[in-house]
């Protein structure tokens, strides 16, 4: 790399700090310089694994998921000693301190923080985030999310993003970034060319960024330049293609290169990333083990082939020892040069540079004193986060005045969590239940692992007490509906995760007749809180009383019942259409 681009942003590197570059580079093996591009994930502490992987091989980072803070702070200290270089250690801290420890800050989601409708909450959310984590020796986080929730069938942004507003999108992830330079931490803007668009899962699939050049320019690319410009040390590039920007480089391009992920692309990579947005910082590819990145090319070529288009770093392995072997082989059979090599890796040397990792490894402070855990979870950080619970939380709407709720007017409750689990007996639907009840509420849960098929039909006397239970309630009558309960609620905690197709209600339903489905809403009141995924109306338009709450933790329903009884206001603005676009919800 020329020297004025070590000088250049995002780095802004002195010259004694160059010359740490310059040296370390010029003075590394070829097998060094492999090593170095690889980002494994930590899946054990063990000496003998973690001497492979940080002398034998030689990763320049490393990734943990959330652990005890002690356990991977003590993780974080050996494997920083091990190393003849110091490593970035990352983690998706992209909602608080939570996402490094079990007991870090939960902060809200960040589609909660956007409800705030108060930019400043993204920079507590990323001071908490990256005080905490680098209180565990984290020094580079996975976050700020700048996806836009186009598509709201989307399984896998929803809420994790700051919403479909791109200038909202662009001052929380700007805050985000201020309260991680003031802990010292690089960010990793992401999903390159942009998630959100496509209503599929780039972890199954490459999914695809189907905007014109015009539309992206317009959106995600005004997006992304802010956040380059103001100095985002790294980029994010998902399994993700778009089809409009390769063909604008390459007219003549093939089907497959069209279609293939931005961390696969000479074109997204080199040519828009890196030349027309000007990204100078360090790119690294989204976890490669994804489907989005192993089924479009063999792997043996799609290593190397990632270094070579414009990635800096690859983020996880299906086989660390194999994928090192394909990069060798790549640059033995001309699929990698050196030269690109070298750049990639005079660019993760010039990210540790900047943030001072070759001094801190000098002077032994690479992984702060233990005391410095003492910050996790602390009173200030909880407070922070019940602030964003108070403020995020949003009635969608209450169009037959339901609330406040009184048990003297609703006395009997029909409590219906639907989750991925369908276990009545959750810590999380016993969370539910006991809130409701302290209110006074008598509470009836309703058990989705039971329900009704056809083939009951034909063994009615067999019927086990339950789901003899259930069938009275879907062939009563509608008087005898109303003798048993005063409300129906519905709370929706379908979260967001990887490798998902959907997160739409699915109801336990036979011949139409109902079962747990709201057939009963013009009858008897409903009350529905989504507290994952904030479309739900979509599917449930009869509901006429509906909240939002973006993030489910303990907190989040603690400040929801505050303010379904009456004693705190509704006080979030939707970061998103919550009625999806449609004039018929």
């Amino acid at each position: 790399m020329k020297k004025e681009l070590y000088k250049a942003n995002p780095f802004f590197l002195k010259d004694e700090d160059i010359a740490w570059v310059e040296d370390t580079l010029r003075q590394m093996t070829l097998d060094e310089k492999c090593g170095q591009v690889f980002c494994p994930m930590g899946l054990a502490a063990d000496q003998n694994t973690l001497t492979h992987m940080i002398e034998e091989i030689g990763v320049g980072a490393m990734m943990y998921r959330p652990g005890f803070s002690e356990e991977i702070w003590e993780t974080h200290k050996k494997i920083q000693d091990m190393a003849k270089i110091p490593l970035l250690l990352a983690a998706n801290t992209e909602s608080g301190g939570g996402g490094l420890s079990f007991n870090g800050t939960s902060f809200g989601k960040p589609m909660a923080v956007a409800a705030t409708d108060d930019s400043e909450y993204g920079y507590k959310m990323g001071y908490v985030a990256c005080k905490e984590g680098s209180a565990m020796g984290m020094n580079w986080s996975f976050a700020p999310i700048v996806d836009i929730n186009e598509d709201f069938h989307n399984p896998i942004t929803n809420v994790r993003t700051f919403g479909d507003d791109k200038g909202k999108i662009k001052e929380f992830a700007s805050r985000y970034m201020d309260g991680a330079d003031e802990c010292g931490v690089a960010v990793s803007i992401k999903h390159f060319p942009g998630d959100g668009v496509d209503e599929r899962d780039q972890h199954i699939l490459t999914s695809v960024n189907s905007l014109s050049v015009e539309e992206w320019d317009e959106s995600f690319g005004d997006v992304y330049q802010t956040l380059i410009d103001k100095g985002a040390k790294t980029v994010m590039v998902g399994h993700i293609a778009c089809p409009s920007y390769v063909k604008y480089f390459k007219p003549n391009a093939t089907r497959e290169e069209i279609l293939r992920p931005a961390s696969l692309s000479y074109e997204l990579l080199t040519n828009l990333l890196r030349e027309k947005l000007q990204f100078n910082g360090l790119i690294t590819t989204d976890a490669t083990p994804m489907v989005g990145f192993t089924a479009a090319m063999l792997r043996e070529k799609a290593i190397p082939t990632a270094i070579q288009n414009g990635c800096d770093m690859i983020l996880f392995n299906k086989s660390l020892d194999e994928d090192l072997e394909f990069l060798k082989n790549g640059l033995k059979n001309g699929l990698l040069t050196e030269e690109r090599l070298d750049e990639a890796v005079a660019r993760i040397l010039a990210t540790k540079a900047s943030l001072g990792l070759h001094k801190k490894k000098a002077n032994g402070t690479l992984v702060p004193e233990k005391k410095a855990l003492e910050v996790i979870g602390c009173k200030k950080h909880i407070s922070w986060a019940r602030e964003v619970a108070d403020k995020s939380i949003t009635l969608v709407r209450d169009e037959q005045n339901l609330l406040p709720l009184s048990p003297a007017k609703y006395k009997r409750v029909y409590l219906n969590v639907i989750d991925r689990d369908l276990d009545c007996e959750s810590d999380y639907v016993k969370l539910w239940k006991k809130k409701f009840e302290e209110e006074g509420f008598e509470v009836k849960i309703r058990n989705r692992k039971n329900k009704i098929t056809v083939e009951d039909f034909a063994h009615m006397d067999a019927l086990i007490p339950e789901k003899g239970e259930l069938l009275d309630e879907m062939y009563r009558s509608v008087e005898r509906a109303k003798e048993n309960y005063d409300l129906y609620v519905y709370i929706c905690n379908m979260e967001n995760a990887s490798n998902n197709t959907t997160l739409r209600l699915n109801w336990n339903v036979c011949f139409g007749l109902g079962d747990d489905a709201p057939w009963f809403a013009s009858e008897i009141p409903v009350l529905m809180i989504s507290t994952a995924y904030p479309y739900h109306l979509f599917d449930a338009p009869m509901v006429k009383t509906y909240i939002n709450t973006y993030s489910g933790n303990e907190m989040f329903v603690s400040a929801t019942m505050e303010k379904i009884m009456g004693r705190s206001e509704f006080l979030g603005t939707s970061p998103v259409d919550a009625l999806c676009g449609k004039d018929y919800i």
